[in-house]
């Protein structure tokens, strides 16, 4: 269908930046590049915050969502319900990121009207949409709602077995891994100090040596991802090399924590803690390594990204990790909430020539992880719901 219409939701958004809104940012642009016209709706977390703005040439309309926690997804939930009723005849499908609160409202309002919904697993194992089915209050009822979805997409074989052992109709599930937009193939001699410097010109926290040793993190600042085994194997690297710096990029709800520990390691000019942003391709461009030590995860777009601009990465040990990298051939695995391997391996990037794992994990995102192919099997999927009625 030319110029499909898109109601995309996802009830965090910018400036909430993790790795699920940061899919929907990149699918809504890659949409819209491709002929379909997207309008994105999200939760208005900060009364202070415009309904309505622009980002990255998508329209995007905040719903009321008031602080009171359960009381704000009931308002949201309505919210929500109204506009696809009272816009019915301004998109062709919804296409909901999560299968919570969003994906019930939006299959509620649009099984009245005849109007196809797509929802879209994020995460998976214990912080996944199926495993939040069993703990959340009203879970149970929510996911025998999800079930009635026209399609389910799931961007990992992890999600895509959990969806499977959850019962969801298996004609309804479609497999389609996270994509992500490839930095040119060739990187410049000098891009990692330029880099650097337009950085540090910006963001005066970004001031650091041009022979220093800088490993990034990217995505939300909470223990499951690791970060506080991170601290302590970062304690251990700069005792042997005092000459690096750890930047942890984004938001979340152990921040304080995480800055607690950094001034108990005493690594305070050694790791920094900049906040969240919504392109990080600068700042993989000024990294030399990529951690992300998590205990769990679908398939991470953060990891995917790094692979994408020419960073050597380091990963835990985990199944969605090794769905993107061979250990020791597009990157570094190490056992999941180990610090001493943790360690270890960081120093090892440090010392050693990775230029031949970072050329294979480039080439396996540019054949296997595209934004472009990733944003087509989407397509594909509303076309065929919206074709077939199934």
């Amino acid at each position: 269908m030319s110029e499909m219409r898109i109601a995309m939701i996802t009830r965090r958004f910018w400036p909430l930046v993790g790795g699920a809104e940061m899919v929907m940012a990149n699918l809504a642009s890659e949409f819209q590049r491709q002929g379909a016209k997207p309008i994105l709706l999200t939760a208005q977390w900060d009364p202070t915050w415009p309904q309505q703005f622009t980002h990255r040439d998508i329209q995007v309309q905040r719903l009321p969502n008031p602080e009171r926690r359960r009381w704000g997804t009931f308002v949201y939930m309505g919210a929500l319900s109204r506009w696809l009723r009272t816009n019915r005849d301004s998109y062709d499908v919804a296409f909901v990121s999560m299968l919570k609160h969003s994906a019930y409202a939006a299959i509620t309002a649009c099984r009245k009207q005849h109007h196809r919904v797509v929802l879209r697993v994020e995460g998976g194992g214990d912080t996944g949409d199926c495993h939040w089915h069993n703990i959340a209050r009203f879970g149970n009822r929510i996911r025998r709602r999800c079930k009635l979805a026209h399609a389910i997409i799931a961007p990992s074989e992890a999600t895509h077995d959990e969806l499977v052992d959850a019962q969801f109709p298996l004609h309804r599930i479609h497999h389609i891994p996270n994509g992500v937009s490839l930095a040119p193939k060739e990187r410049p001699s000098d891009a990692t100090l330029l880099a650097r410097k337009t950085l540090s010109q910006n963001n005066r926290d970004f001031t650091s040596h041009a022979d220093h040793q800088i490993s990034v993190y990217t995505g939300r600042l909470t223990r499951n991802k690791g970060l506080f085994e991170l601290l302590d194997a970062w304690r251990i690297v700069v005792n042997k090399n005092p000459y690096c710096q750890l930047w942890l990029i984004g938001e979340g709800p152990d921040r304080e924590a995480l800055y607690d520990r950094i001034r108990e390691l005493e690594l305070i000019g050694h790791v920094l803690m900049p906040g969240a942003f919504d392109d990080v391709s600068d700042i993989l461009m000024a990294a030399n390594t990529f951690i992300l030590p998590s205990y769990v995860e679908g398939l991470s777009l953060s990891l995917l990204e790094a692979m994408a601009n020419h960073v050597h990465v380091i990963a835990s040990d985990i199944a969605g990790n090794r769905q993107l990298i061979n250990n020791n051939v597009h990157g570094r695995l190490v056992p999941v909430k180990e610090v001493d391997p943790l360690a270890t391996a960081i120093l090892s990037a440090q010392t050693s020539d990775n230029s031949g794992m970072i050329a294979a994990a480039y080439q396996r995102v540019q054949q296997e992880f595209s934004l472009e192919s990733m944003a087509r099997r989407h397509l594909q999927v509303f076309e065929d719901t919206l074709r077939n009625g199934a």
